[in-house]
């Protein structure tokens, strides 16, 4: 009966402390208020200015300008279909867990790449490959176009050339 009277009383105890709010949390609330009121006043003077667009222009890389600097590594094919393995390769991925490649894998296949999984069997590192080719010059653009068309993914950036010795 003394623990139930005991573990009550903390309770309450607890409801009331935790249910006051203190006066510096109640100032920080006013000064946080005053600062976004300011901001919105500012904001709407801001607005009635004239924006200024500049017209974009796109370029395309010229061939010699792709970066064709690649890793040597000897690779087997770990999942995928037979042949599709090239010289070349562009690796968007990398993982000690071949459940994770094959989740990446499968992403890019509904993406409409033809992505397959190859395994350094001195590493262990199962690598995600979404184009291989037999010219080192072809799997450079690819690699461009591929960073290109994920412009938003920091991974996917850091693709790279692998060079199957």
């Amino acid at each position: 009966m003394k623990k139930f009277l005991v573990f009550g009383l903390a309770a309450a105890m607890l409801f009331t402390l935790g249910s006051c709010k203190s006066s510096k949390e109640s100032q920080y609330k006013a000064a946080y208020d005053q600062a976004k009121q300011q901001e919105l006043a500012q904001g709407s003077v801001q607005a009635t200015d004239a924006i200024e667009i500049a017209p974009v222009s796109t370029t395309t890389a010229s061939p010699s300008s792709v970066d064709q600097t690649y890793r040597e590594e000897k690779v087997v094919l770990a999942v995928g279909e037979q042949g599709s393995l090239k010289a070349f390769s562009v690796v968007c991925g990398s993982f000690v867990s071949k459940t994770n490649a094959e989740a990446l894998k499968g992403t890019l296949v509904s993406e409409g790449y033809n992505a397959f999984v190859v395994q350094n069997p001195a590493t262990g590192m199962y690598r995600v490959v979404c184009a291989s080719y037999d010219d080192r010059q072809k799997a450079a653009e690819a690699r461009a176009q591929f960073k290109a068309n994920h412009p938003g993914d920091a991974d996917f950036q850091k693709a790279w050339l692998l060079y199957n010795k």
